[in-house]
């Protein structure tokens, strides 16, 4: 007894009656049915009471399923309440068990073990969906309603002597279980015979038996108001007491132990501007590493071939230079001014020329890897400001992925970006250059020279690991879409989406370098690579959400293992370590291109299409890094760090919780509403485009997706397919141009073939909703791959199938022979009205051209008369051409936008339209503006010299065709 009152004598923290957690429990659960319920009426009412069979006015109530599982925002609703009701969920079975409990009854333990299977069921139905695996969402839904019955018939009989309780408990269960007679009937009128009506009916009984299953736990709350629930603290430490048990220094060792040192730091401002400034100017690092392998992309591309440019990417291994004992001093001891020197690479955007523009880029990418790699050189000897760095040097590349999702995969400080096109570089080098004041504000501690000893491990091991590691961190971390459109397979979507599944590579991201630094001996073990290289396996192999769990795992693996990995390099030779390292990750990075570019580079054909080559590359470098650490902790014995090794890291917390924070504030701004509309819905006019993008670099070497969609807009393009748009590689920035133009334009899109399919890209955007979509890769057997999409569109109620597809190159005949056969029999087999917008390679009237317009395809050239034709073309059949037009590209890329205008036939129109199509002189009989409706004519803005370097060319005008 005397134990019980010394607890008992503690000091009471909170407490409060047991049934305020019945009282949460029921608030909750009804908030998040009710609100997802009033939201979707609110914003898809028709949407959501329209089923398989019936729309409104028939149906004219959604069911749960519908309500809960199927639209943003109102799943996003019942999904947050319903995650904030699990914790009094739990709290009421463990409650209802104490009430319960008795000695030597077992069906209490029974009804407390149904209790929590039907939570976890309840979890499995909510956060998987119908729409998601309609079977296991079937088998958790099924498993929670049977695991109801014995709950409900547990708690009846367990009912403590409450006569209030026991009487709405029976009325309840009751009601629940006499609900589901008429709810089957009318599921069965439904299902079976198709009753109009009968799936509203049949909705209002599943929305009852929500009511009477949430009221049925509510009635805990006249049971529970006899439990106080009291927080003590029997020790007093919450008020600075000392417990009378053990010394004051005993028990602050022990907590710090268990909180790594945080809680005996107290709040600092000048530590949390110290890790602000420090995180940016790890962003500013990550910001020019990154848009370096752009301007270098920017030559090639013009020179069609190896420019002599590509020697830039060598800018990163200037630490070999540090291995020269009194150079490496002058950097370290002058610090401020190298970091300082190293925001060239920002200031870089007021440079027109871009081959001094690529210049200021490489020296600014050059000195910062030596003044990051010197930097924390000389903070080895200290492991709280050396992690410190570290911790600065990661998180920059967290910020800098939030950044890039803000901007919609762009850099506001990238040297391609500018105020006309979305940059905001002068304020980013203004705070670039505060950052590198406040980041450099404390002198190095040691001259520069590393302690070096055998137990700080293999230099060349160290190596490798920072190679693979800065090449994973830059290839899959840098965009977090870039994984996300490697498990990309079209329409109907079945895996994550650039928006708002980003996040959760955030987290992923985020979540790993956290346990980098609590838990390093967890990081530093084979069993965690082995887990990190089936992620990476998962990846390469596997598309959807199987992949992309993969990828979610590869980014955990990354981040975990990249503060253990730098730390063991930092204390070894920096000119070894991280020149060579850096070296290594060059090759890598070129490894990355040749994979894709095998056609235009010397021993190209060898790597072709071996992306598996390289993800195993970059997880045997990493395993070679992880040996060294490994071998390392061998060697030291079990000896910890020093106690005050974590008084930073509350502070990198909350910087990275605050980004995680933004980049859902974003993710929630840039929600895609799915609402959009043609541009002339009354004319049932379809306007459709085929442009070369030229990996939206304009000819001044500036990103230039704000031009293309400009055009695009005024042009009012309805389908457009782009092409040489797959820019997520280093090379290109993991940039993503179809995101920016579907959130300005309204339009619905199609990435295409993946980065992971080694093609250069090929995207469909529309205004019409994309039923169905299918990815091509054409054969190929010397040259590049040549992609192809084959997508059908809801036209105005009609399904009309949209082929984009990008040709191999004039020197491959073969391939471009075999590929216009595949692509005139897949165009065939579709029986709905189609348009090709195309990248053929051919001349009008002759070769492929005619295997591409043939009775196999059956489709039509848009107008046989032009000949000035060599690449892009555009062709259609079962459809009313209306109008035909070749735009300029003014400075955007090097190639002419071509466009096309079609009517959407309907009921008796097809067979007029299929009449006209038959007759060759009948179908392309012109006619003038003047005798065509306002709504099927091209803008008048590009006649003349139009706007922007963009008019009408060859013929000077649209041309239009008759009429029906």
């Amino acid at each position: 007894m005397a134990r019980y009152k010394d607890k008992d004598s503690g000091v009471a923290l909170v407490s409060f009656n047991a049934k305020w957690v019945s009282w949460a429990h029921t608030i909750v659960a009804y908030t998040a049915f009710l609100s997802a319920l009033v939201v979707g009426m609110s914003l898809h009412f028709h949407k959501i009471v329209k089923n398989q069979y019936y729309g409104y006015p028939d149906e004219w109530f959604p069911s749960v399923s519908a309500t809960i599982g199927d639209r943003y925002p109102e799943r996003s609703f019942f999904m947050v309440f319903i995650a904030m009701t699990s914790g009094p969920r739990f709290a009421l079975v463990a409650l209802w068990y104490l009430l319960t409990a008795r000695p030597g009854q077992n069906l209490p333990k029974f009804v407390a073990a149904m209790g929590l299977f039907r939570t976890f069921m309840c979890g499995g139905w909510t956060y998987v969906t119908s729409t998601d695996d309609h079977d296991w969402h079937d088998i958790f839904m099924i498993s929670y309603l049977v695991a109801t019955i014995p709950w409900t018939a547990g708690c009846l009989a367990l009912s403590p002597p409450n006569a209030k309780a026991v009487k709405y408990r029976k009325y309840i269960a009751t009601a629940f279980f006499t609900t589901i007679i008429p709810m089957v009937y009318f599921f069965i009128q439904h299902k079976i015979h198709r009753v109009a009506g009968a799936y509203t009916t049949y909705s209002f009984f599943e929305w009852s038996l929500i009511l009477y299953d949430v009221a049925f736990d509510a009635v805990t709350a006249l049971d529970f108001d006899t439990f106080e629930i009291i927080v003590k603290d029997v020790n007093g430490l919450s008020k600075g007491l000392n417990s009378p048990h053990q010394s004051t220094t005993i028990l602050e060792k022990e907590k710090s132990k268990a909180a790594a040192g945080i809680s005996n730091t107290k709040f600092s401002w000048s530590q949390l501007f110290d890790t602000i400034a420090d995180v940016y100017h790890g962003y500013v690092f990550w910001s020019m590493l990154t848009s370096m392998g752009i301007l270098i992309w920017y030559f090639p591309l013009w020179h069609m071939g190896i420019s002599g440019y590509e020697a830039f990417v060598m800018s990163t291994i200037s630490p070999l230079f540090l291995g020269i004992r009194r150079f490496r001093a002058i950097v370290v001891r002058n610090s401020r001014f190298f970091h300082l020197l190293s925001l060239v690479g920002i200031i870089a955007w007021k440079v027109t020329d871009p081959v001094y523009r690529l210049s200021a880029v490489g020296f600014g990418v050059s000195v910062a890897c030596l003044s990051w790699v010197a930097t924390i050189s000389s903070e080895s000897t200290h492991e709280s400001r050396l992690e410190s760095k570290l911790l600065a040097w990661i998180s920059g590349l967290i910020l800098s992925s939030a950044m890039k999702f803000a901007w919609r995969t762009n850099n506001p400080i990238w040297p391609i970006m500018n105020a006309n096109n979305g940059g905001h570089n002068g304020l980013g080098l203004g705070l670039a250059v505060l950052a590198a004041l406040w980041f450099t504000r404390h002198l190095p501690l040691t001259g520069g020279t590393p302690i070096v000893n055998r137990k700080n491990g293999s230099s060349v091991l160290a190596a490798l690991g920072v190679g693979g590691l800065f090449f994973g961190l830059h290839s899959l971390l840098s965009d977090t879409s870039t994984m996300i459109l490697w498990a990309w397979e079209g329409y109907p979507v079945r895996g994550p989406l650039s928006v708002p599944h980003g996040w959760f590579t955030m987290a992923s991201m985020t979540a790993g370098l956290l346990v980098s630094i609590y838990t390093p001996k967890l990081v530093n073990t084979w069993t965690l690579f082995g887990i990190g290289s089936i992620g990476a396996a998962t990846l390469t192999l596997n598309a959807n959400w199987i992949g992309y769990y993969g990828a979610l795992i590869v980014a955990f693996y990354l981040m975990a293992v990249s503060i253990p990995l730098l730390t063991a390099a930092s204390r070894t030779s920096p000119a070894t370590t991280f020149g060579v390292g850096f070296l290594i990750y060059n090759f890598m990075v070129l490894f990355h291109v040749w994979v894709v570019a095998y056609a235009f580079v010397p021993g190209g054909p060898l790597v072709r299409e071996h992306t598996d080559w390289i993800m195993v590359t970059t997880m045997l470098l990493i395993g070679a890094g992880v040996f060294n650490l490994i071998s390392q902790d061998s060697r030291s014995h079990g000896i910890r760090p020093s106690a005050v090794l974590s008084h930073h890291r509350k502070y990198y917390v909350l910087a990275v919780g605050a980004i995680n924070i933004f980049f859902l504030s974003m993710a929630y701004m840039r929600f895609p509403t799915n609402d959009y509309k043609p541009y002339n819905e009354e004319s049932r006019i379809m306007t459709a485009g085929i442009w070369t993008i030229h990996f939206s670099l304009d000819n001044d070497m500036w990103s230039s997706e704000y031009r293309i969609g400009k055009l695009i807009k005024e042009l009012e393009i309805d389908v457009i397919g782009l092409l040489e748009s797959d820019l997520q590689r280093i090379i290109m920035g993991n940039r993503d141009t179809t995101q920016i133009l579907a959130e300005e334009l309204g339009m619905y899109v199609d990435y295409g073939p993946g980065p992971n399919k080694h093609t250069w890209g090929a995207a469909l955007l529309s205004k019409f909703p994309i039923v169905n979509s299918t990815h091509h890769l054409l054969p190929s057997p010397v040259g590049e791959l040549a992609p192809a999409i084959h997508a059908t569109l809801d036209m105005y109620g009609e399904l009309v199938d949209v082929f984009v597809f990008h040709s191999g190159q004039e020197e491959d005949p073969e391939d471009r022979r075999l590929q216009a056969e595949y692509m005139s029999k897949l165009m065939g087999s579709s029986p709905r009205p189609s348009v090709l917008v195309s990248y053929l390679v051919t001349k009008p009237l002759k070769g492929n051209y005619n295997t591409y317009v043939s009775e196999t395809s059956g489709m039509h050239d848009v107008d046989p008369s032009d000949w000035d034709r060599w690449c892009e073309y555009i062709l259609y059949k079962q459809l009313q051409r209306v109008g035909y037009a070749r735009i300029s590209r003014s400075t955007i890329t090097d190639t002419e936008l071509q466009v096309a205008k079609f009517v959407i036939p309907k009921g008796t129109e097809k067979e007029k339209v299929a009449a006209i199509n038959g007759d060759a002189d009948t179908r392309n009989r012109r006619t003038t503006e003047n005798e065509v409706p306002e709504g099927w004519r091209f803008p008048a803005i590009f006649r003349g010299k139009g706007v922007r370097g963009h008019r009408y060319h060859v013929f000077n005008e649209p041309r239009y065709y008759r009429s029906l």
